[in-house]
């Protein structure tokens, strides 16, 4: 093809009427069977009049990039790469899923996908090092349209390095990924030779497909050049592929570029010659073509034309149409289009990428006049929350250098159209978050002229990096745009954000003189001092005791001076500083003193040294204090106990003895007197044998119902119902209940009703009080129902309620198939008598199918007034539409219009709008009435709703109605959120059950042309059709584990011939290891070593894992011995080797288990993430650091991510540390990651946990003193917090108190509060704890979400009494019950015998669930945007 397209020899005119004779699908036939070829004679009425007359030329094309890369960049290797391991295949296709769901969660939601996260996938892919051809796909797939806030040149760009780097990685290449790059093109308007494309898929031994050619056909088109395209179309022709209507489409586009567009106009009318019927796409083809040369008569007319066809452009049309004019420079035509937009559901998100898009092509006031058109979010307007719309705008704004002038402007217009309150600052913001210095800056400008206060916190975003690079340049540049600004960094912004970037204070004070920062400025003169605490506490003091030195409260420089006194050993000078604070008034902020300033400073001292570091100063404190001493320098006796306190704690009563020295005598002796203070410290024997047995008993004068019982058992059993009758004559008054239940149920098996309910009859003669379970009732209702002896039938019905016999859940299906058989016969009267009276009494719910037997009655009469009727009524009564789309059915074949419109008014009335379009949808549909039903699932605004599209498709594939079922798939192509690849596997599914691979071939090129990402499961299903009529498969298949262990045992050579019981025997054996009998299956395996029998390695790997789940480690290894024995090339498999490090670990071999790990990774196994962190948590409660660093780095060289929590190796150090007795090593681990640039995510709640099991008070001490440190000095609060829940958790409530007394801050962490609230109500039993919560912390969180956490634990404890006592508080309070909590407090009263008093929520639990869970995630989102 490409030396055609290149050579002269090829179609070089396009005679009239040429594309009359081209082979075409029929649009509205079945899109994927039958093809169409109108060899039309006679005159080419409607073709196109202009001829293409000139021959082909090598016209001017822009090749590809990186062409030096030759063939290699854009080829498939030759070579075929090593094949993965089982273990990272199988996590291919986990992250394939992973990625899969992240990129169409992105899309579904906004439409669009961001770069950022396009290439995390990207980077996680290459990770891996074996990316699939799959996971190819959609990546390259992801570099168009769906980036529209990344230029096109950087999308194309961004498509060509993952194409390479995959390549390169091992990728293997078919024509979906030509495919898809030549569709990335398209999008990108990206210019490339088609013939060299072409040339470059034969280097790789790639053959085109339709799609390709429909795609060039496309590239030339988008050019113009009309005369390549007929080139393509021709050769298309000779090798008898059908033109479909995306080629006309592309001709419509390439006639128009050309400056033809009265033939572009003509396709249309060619289109209807060839047997396609023109779609919206080839109306929005032929108005973008207008738009292009601002032709607005002719656009209003083509419109007109779509509408009377039946073709409705939806507003994702005409907004193709705007940007088509907006790229063209006819703005001034836009404001008509925009007003013949219906905002239809879904606008929003797609007027926000029109948007993006206009803005990316530089088109910023085109893209603001759409973005004012952007309805208020309505959950913005109910919540009564400042409106923020228009920040992505603002954004984007700022991502591509839009002027600050053209942002103000904007700014200003959206903040008078009352759209955005702050819409400057969130500029501002998002300019520091790019590092837009320039930009940022003179928004500041802006915002300080229009008297906006600029903070010096704002700046920090722009020194983050220069500090973390050294660039003191970059810092001074910030710093005089600080000055220009007049804002003077303070004391924060100096020491974290300007003075780490100079090598010393001099350096720093020499330059920043220079820029002309005051040095006497209180911001420089706190940063200096906080820098002379923590180095040097002489100059400190010289200072501070400077009579010129200003005001300054020692909060400022507290810490600093905390971490001074603590690394220095000059007594004296803190001393003197001690004495300064606790003289001097100007470091005291009123109303405290300087005497408790510095009292309280002491206290911080202590309360800051962890026990090591005050027994190694042990002496040097002791001196402190007696030099305070000296100087009369006094604490007061609760600062005293405090220090005491802590003291104790860290056993140094000597030192408390000199800290009490500082109490004042008076104070000391009622210390001394004081009362002694307390310390805050879970079958069937055969007829013959039976009969033997009861004459025994009879001749003995012995009891013989039980053995009377059996006999008429075992002839039920083998239907015998005349011996059985007859037996029972012989021996009536032996006779038993259950034999008499026994008999009863086998009469009505045999539709004996007379002797049924005769022996019902004597059975209550004999005890009135007894009952028969439910199928036994149920089996007699319905035979006397089927023989019209209604009214016993209902009496029956009573007795069971009577008696207390309810249908359980195990007996509903009995009942609607005895009820079914019953409408069967058409009595509707019967049938609703029946209905009535079980639901009446209660004997079951009614549910959707217990109610569908009533409409089956009417439906079996013909009578479908009557069956619409007894829908209405279940509906009204029940809440359930049974049969309903039987019943639209029926209407539609019928034509009975009035009563459809009636049932349809009702469906919508009752479940909603799209309900009712999907009911008629499908009736529709099952009647052939597929123009009508394509105009219904076409509704704008019509969502996909995958449970019942499954449902209808199902339907099909049971009744293999192939063309329905097509029909059904095309028509859904643009169905909002439609997940087209679960679509396609439907056909495919069929296609397999009817084992039609041309079909299934169609199919492979339909997906490829809507771009559709097929799941592995589709790939599989697809190759499995195609190999097993012995077609080659176009794709590179993904394979299962168990298909690779199918291809290995294979290869093995033969072995001697088994026994002739040995597949039994192995069939046994897994047998027994499924049922879990793993002693029975080891037993079975040793008989069968000794008989020399040998087994499959499945087999031997079921019983090794099965052995190794319940802990039999040691005869797991003698089966895997055994195994090895006949299997030299025996190994344990993944689940295997996972079950052997678990069990290692629980038994505290943690050597066996490492060596485990080692050699899974050398097999290319992938251990399991409860493998590694049982292991990891056994090397940490054995003290092995080494360990636990080994599995580490194990685990970073494996490549994949096996959800491990960011805490397992630091938790577990610092557990082995603390199990060593190396506390300070301890905390030195956990304060590295919580002191680190992002410590969000982490927890130490599992360590907290471990040492308080232990009561491990020292450690306990030592993590609690740092968890305060954190807290205090670097506003870390998840420690605390952990803690604090920790304590909780385990009733130690006084503790708990006490943490919250010396954190107050823990109270302030909502979200970690209400994780453990959540996590707590899932048990029963912690009711006790959560009012714990609730008395300590009690406005942690809003009663409207307390509540509903409370009830969910009163329903665990089954607490009827205090359930109700909260619901009475609720209503008392003006809380709203949500639906779930009154399901559960209705479920209480039930529980307890009780009438609910109110009316119980129908659905189930998981329904309401998902509905709060539905709500909550919709704010999150409106949040969000």
């Amino acid at each position: 093809m490409a030396a055609l397209l290149r050579s002269g020899r090829c179609l070089r005119f396009w005679p009239p009427g040429f594309l009359h004779q081209i082979t075409a699908a029929k649009r509205n036939g079945p899109p994927l069977g039958r093809l169409y070829s109108g060899a039309l004679c006679g005159r080419a009425a409607g073709t196109c009049s202009r001829q293409v007359a000139h021959g082909l030329k090598s016209a001017p094309r822009h090749t590809w990039p990186y062409a030096a890369v030759g063939v290699r960049g854009y080829a498939v290797a030759t070579e075929q790469r090593n094949e993965a391991s089982l273990g990272v295949r199988s996590k291919q296709a986990q992250q394939f899923d992973w990625a899969l769901a992240k990129l169409d969660s992105s899309v579904r939601r906004t439409g669009r996908i961001t770069k950022t996260l396009l290439l995390r996938i990207f980077h996680d892919i290459c990770r891996t090092g074996y990316p699939s051809g799959n996971q190819a796909l959609l990546l390259l797939r992801s570099c168009g349209a769906l980036l529209p806030e990344i230029p096109l040149a950087e999308r194309t760009e961004l498509a060509h390095r993952i194409w390479e780097k995959l390549l390169e990685l091992g990728a293997l290449y078919d024509a979906s990924h030509y495919n898809a790059l030549l569709k990335v093109y398209l999008q990108n308007e990206f210019k490339f030779s088609p013939t060299e494309f072409l040339s470059k898929m034969e280097a790789a031994n790639v053959q085109p497909n339709r799609v390709t050619y429909q795609r060039l056909i496309a590239a030339y088109c988008q050019d113009g050049d009309i005369e390549g395209a007929s080139t393509i179309l021709g050769f298309m022709k000779s090798k008898d592929l059908p033109i479909t209507e995306a080629v006309f489409n592309s001709l419509v586009t390439g006639h128009a570029r050309a400056g033809d567009l009265e033939s572009a106009n003509n396709i249309l009318q060619v289109m209807g010659g060839a047997g396609i019927e023109p779609g919206p796409d080839t109306y929005i083809s032929l108005l973008n073509a207008y738009a292009e040369k601002g032709d607005i008569d002719n656009i209003k007319k083509t419109m007109e034309v779509a509408e009377n066809a039946d073709c409705s452009l939806m507003d994702r049309d005409i907004m193709q149409v705007i940007f088509s004019l907006a790229k063209a420079g006819h703005q001034q035509h836009i404001p008509e289009m925009m007003e013949r937009m219906r905002h239809e559901r879904g606008y929003v998100p797609d007027a926000m990428n029109l948007c993006l898009s206009l803005m990316t092509q530089s088109l910023g006031d085109t893209s603001f006049s759409v973005l004012k058109t952007i309805p208020t979010l309505q959950a913005e307007s109910l919540s009564g929350d400042a409106p923020n719309q228009g920040n992505f705008f603002l954004r984007h704004c700022v991502t591509m250098d839009t002027p600050v002038e053209k942002i103000e402007s904007y700014s200003k217009e959206l903040k008078d159209l009352n759209l955005h309150t702050s819409p400057l600052h969130f500029t501002l913001a998002c300019a520091l978050e790019a590092k837009k210095t320039g930009m940022a800056f003179e928004l500041m400008t802006i915002l300080k002229d229009q008297g906006f206060p600029i903070r010096p916190h704002y700046l920090w975003p722009l020194l983050t990096q220069h500090v973390k690079d050294k660039n003191t340049e970059g810092v001074l540049k910030v710093i005089q745009g600080m000055q220009s600004l007049g804002v003077s960094p303070d004391a924060e912004t100096f020491s974290n954000y300007i003075f780490p970037a100079f090598p010393s204070m001099d350096a720093a004070r020499q330059a920043l003189q220079v820029t002309g920062i005051s040095l006497e400025s209180e911001g420089f003169l706190s940063s200096e001092v906080r820098s002379a605490a923590f180095s040097d506490l002489a100059k400190l003091h010289t200072m501070l005791s400077n009579p010129s030195f200003p005001e300054m409260d020692l909060g400022v420089f507290r810490g600093s001076l905390i971490m001074g006194f603590k690394k220095s050993a000059n007594v004296e000078s803190m001393v003197k500083i001690t004495e300064l604070l606790y003289t001097d008034q100007r470091f005291s902020k009123a109303p405290s003193t300087p005497a408790d300033t510095a009292s309280f400073l002491l206290y911080n001292l202590i309360d800051n040294m962890t026990e090591a570091e005050v027994q190694a100063h042990e002496e040097r404190l002791r001196e402190y204090f007696k030099q305070l001493k000296a100087q009369n320098i006094t604490i007061p006796l609760n600062i005293y106990r405090g220090i005491r306190n802590l003291l104790d704690s860290y056993h140094l009563p000597e030192l408390i003895k000199d800290v009490l020295t500082l109490v004042h005598s008076k104070e000391q002796l009622s210390e001394n007197n004081g009362p002694a203070r307390s310390l805050v410290t879970g079958t069937e024997l055969k007829l013959e044998s039976l009969e033997k047995k009861f004459a025994e008993l009879k001749a003995q004068n012995k009891p013989v119902g039980t053995t009377l019982k059996q006999m008429i058992i075992t002839l039920c059993v083998e239907e015998n119902l005349e011996q059985a009758l007859e037996l029972k004559r012989q021996h009536e008054d032996q006779m038993t209940d259950g034999a008499y239940a026994t008999l009863i149920n086998l009469c009505c098996r045999h539709d004996n009703v007379d002797e049924a309910v005769n022996l019902k009859t004597e059975l209550s003669r004999k005890d009135s009080s007894v009952a028969l379970d439910a199928n036994k009732y149920i089996a007699l209702v319905k035979v006397l129902a089927t023989h019209g002896r209604v009214e016993e039938a209902v009496d029956i019905l009573k007795e069971m309620k009577d008696k207390e016999v309810m249908i359980s859940d195990a007996n509903v299906s009995l009942l609607f198939y005895a009820l079914n058989s019953v409408a069967l016969k058409g009595d509707s009267a019967t049938m609703r008598r029946l209905q009535d009276t079980v639901f009446t009494l209660g004997l079951a719910k009614p549910t959707a199918n217990l109610c569908s037997p009533l409409i089956t009655a009417y439906l079996n009469r013909k009578d479908l007034p009557g069956a619409l009727e007894a829908v209405m009524e279940c509906q009204k009564s029940y809440g359930h539409l049974p049969r309903m789309h039987d019943v639209i059915v029926g209407l539609v074949e019928k034509g009975d219009t009035e009563l459809l419109q009636k049932a349809m008014d009702f469906v919508s009335q009752e479940r909603g709008e799209m309900t009712m379009l999907y009911d008629l949808f499908f009736a529709f549909m099952h009647t052939g009435r597929y123009r009508e039903a394509r105009k219904i699932i076409e509704t704008p605004g019509l969502r996909s709703r995958p449970g019942r599209l499954q449902w209808y498709a199902e339907k099909c594939i049971a009744n293999s109605q192939m063309e329905v079922l097509e029909q059904m798939v095309d028509m859904t192509a643009k169905l909002f959120e439609c997940d087209r690849d679960e679509m396609y596997s439907y056909i495919l599914r069929l296609c397999k059950e009817t084992n039609n691979w041309q079909k299934a071939e169609a199919l492979w090129t339909k997906m490829q042309e809507e771009n559709v990402i097929p799941r592995e499961r589709t790939l599989r299903l697809l190759a499995d059709i195609l190999k097993t009529n012995g077609q080659e498969v176009p794709f590179e298949v993904p394979e299962t584990w168990y298909e690779e262990s199918a291809a290995a045992e294979e290869a093995k050579p033969a072995r001697s011939a088994p026994a002739p019981n040995r597949m039994d025997l192995e069939v046994h054996l897994l047998a027994l290891c499924r049922k879990g009998k793993a002693k029975e299956a080891f037993g079975t395996l040793k008989d069968a070593e000794n008989k020399a029998q040998s087994f499959s390695p499945v087999t031997y790997d079921h019983l090794i894992r099965v052995l190794m789940a319940e802990g039999s480690k040691e005869e797991a290894m003698l089966v895997k011995d055994i195994a090895t024995s006949h299997l030299p090339s025996f190994q344990l498999s993944e689940m295997a080797n996972n079950l052997l490090i678990i069990t290692n670990s629980k038994r505290g071999l943690f050597n066996d288990g490492l060596s485990t790990l080692k050699a899974m990774l050398q097999a290319n196994q992938v251990p399991s993430q409860l493998a590694v962190t049982r292991l990891v948590q056994t090397l940490g409660n054995h003290g092995d650091v080494a360990g636990i660093q080994e599995v580490e780095l194990l685990m970073k060289g494996l490549g994949l991510s096996l959800n491990l929590s960011n805490m397992l190796f630091v938790n577990n150090t610092a557990l082995a540390h603390i199990h060593n007795g190396d506390l300070d090593m301890a905390v030195e681990v956990l304060e590295a990651v919580y002191t680190g640039p992002d410590p969000r995510g982490t927890s130490m709640a599992f360590l907290f946990r471990k040492v308080l099991e232990q009561d491990n008070d020292k450690a306990v001490d030592k993590l609690s003193a740092m968890a305060e440190r954190l807290a205090n000095h670097f506003a870390c609060y998840k420690p605390a917090t952990d803690l604090f829940l920790q304590l909780l958790d385990m009733d130690k409530v006084e503790d708990a108190k006490f943490m919250l007394a010396r954190c107050n801050a823990v109270a302030e962490q909502r979200d970690v509060l209400l994780s453990y609230l959540s996590r707590t109500a899932q048990r029963p039993g912690q009711v006790g704890k959560i009012k714990t919560l609730m008395s300590l912390i009690p406005d942690f969180t809003e009663k409207e979400v307390l509540y509903p956490y409370l009830m969910k634990c009163y329903s665990l404890d089954n607490d009827l009494p205090s359930g109700r006592a909260l619901l009475e508080q609720m209503q008392a309070e003006a809380v709203e019950a949500d639906e779930l909590t009154l399901k559960r407090m209705a479920v209480l009263y039930r529980n307890a015998g009780e009438a609910v008093p109110f009316p119980e929520p129908p659905e189930s639990f998981k329904f309401y669930a998902d509905k709060l869970k539905q709500r909550a995630a919709r704010a999150q989102t409106t949040a969000q945007e």
